[in-house]
């Protein structure tokens, strides 16, 4: 109980609010902002590991919305409203009104009355994804204004195609707890890398977010791709003024070996090129079966250029002490056990298996911090209430 009074004061202590701000990427919020949901999420983690119950509401919806296949997330966004005492309803755009054109303005009303929380996962159409996130935002904004909503309910970014804070935020809550603060991370080099993988169209999401986020806390950031596999130029410079302002460092080198060398953290991970994803937004918003086809045909004919740029035990060797922390949004793409060449060997994933599973275990706890700060103006006084009332998370 000791730890969570301390969680508790170190959640006063950031001076911050999210009061009724929508979580839409992580550079729009203040550092305090990030430490908050941060402390929130061991705070709500320190509760559920002493079995005590947090749940803040009696009744009340957190809707989600997955316009793209999902499991950590889909599963994340669940236990955070359970924890919570929110009841989860999924909007399945083939079963609503959406499907016969019902708009966005509309949509966004309708399934708020009784909702406190909406994550919307829009990932698929660059370009498309954060738009269509601030597009509910502002309906919401209308329909709170006219009276029809009793309540403006809050939004979560579970990724969309610009940045996944969900995923980096939770990525970040691992490396505190790996190295032991936020301030032990400071200095690090975390190598940002991209693998290969036997499909294409990837998200740009992921890698994005990580060095849209870990650039604002003076870490050494290493971007590496094979060229033509560039991320959004606006969010380039995103990471390039925040390692400015950090003290950190930003660098883009177009090998692997090098990015890993010297190393404290990798991340492996596969994308498709940006101007690629330009085209396949093009072609989805156009329903252009064979141009999508073509276009895969070709990308996968690229990739096979870079299989070599798969993180083994030997570019692992390149690594601090040969020791690096390896990290994954999951799933990996395994080679020799999820596929025949992939991002990872399945010698290095299965080294740091278990830690991957406690890197994704981190992600309900902060989509459920940054539910819990949206909700409530006094985060730090409603956890000490909690602690006080003492229910049981389970009666044994």
């Amino acid at each position: 109980m000791s730890n969570i009074h301390q969680l508790i004061e170190n959640v006063g202590h950031t001076g911050a609010s999210l009061f009724q701000k929508d979580f839409f990427l992580t550079w729009q919020k203040t550092l305090p902002e990030i430490e908050l949901v941060l402390n929130v999420a061991e705070a709500l983690r320190a509760f559920h590991q002493n079995n005590i119950s947090t749940r803040c509401f009696e009744s009340g919806l957190a809707v989600s919305q997955f316009r793209d296949n999902s499991t950590r997330t889909r599963f994340s966004f669940a236990f955070a409203a359970n924890l919570l005492g929110l009841s989860v309803q999924d909007l399945d755009e083939q079963k609503s009104q959406i499907a016969h054109g019902e708009t966005v303005r509309e949509t966004a009303n309708m399934i708020s009355f009784l909702t406190e929380i909406i994550g919307i996962r829009d990932d698929m159409y660059l370009g498309a994804g954060h738009t269509y996130m601030k597009e509910v935002a502002e309906a919401l904004d209308d329909g709170y204004s006219q009276g029809v909503l009793p309540q403006r309910p809050g939004i979560v970014n579970l990724q969309c195609d610009i940045d996944h804070p969900t995923q980096s935020m939770a990525d970040l809550l691992h490396l505190i707890n790996v190295f032991g603060s936020l301030d032990a991370v400071r200095g690090k080099k975390i190598a940002m890398t991209w693998a290969y993988s036997p499909s294409y169209g990837k998200p740009l999401s992921v890698p994005q977010g990580i060095i849209g986020l870990m650039t604002r806390l003076g870490m050494e950031v290493s971007l590496a791709h094979p060229e033509g596999y560039g991320l959004i130029p606006e969010v380039m410079q995103v990471a390039k003024s925040n390692a400015a302002h950090s003290g950190g460092s930003f660098q883009v080198v177009n090998s692997m070996e090098e990015a890993f060398t010297g190393a404290d953290i990798v991340y492996p991970k596969s994308w498709a090129p940006f101007q690629v994803m330009e085209q396949r937004t093009t072609l989805l918003q156009n329903n252009d079966r064979e141009g999508l086809k073509e276009l895969e045909k070709v990308c996968l004919t690229n990739n096979a250029r870079f299989m070599n740029w798969e993180c083994d035990q030997k570019k692992m060797d390149l690594t601090r002490h040969g020791n690096a922390l390896y990290m994954h949004c999951l799933p990996a793409d395994i080679s020799g056990v999820s596929c025949q060449h992939g991002e990872v060997s399945g010698e290095v994933f299965e080294q740091y298996r278990i830690q991957t599973y406690k890197e994704a275990g981190f992600k309900p706890y902060i989509i459920a911090a940054m539910m819990f700060t949206n909700r409530f103006a006094d985060a730090a006084g409603v956890l000490q209430r909690l602690t006080e009332r003492g229910q049981p998370r389970i009666n044994r």
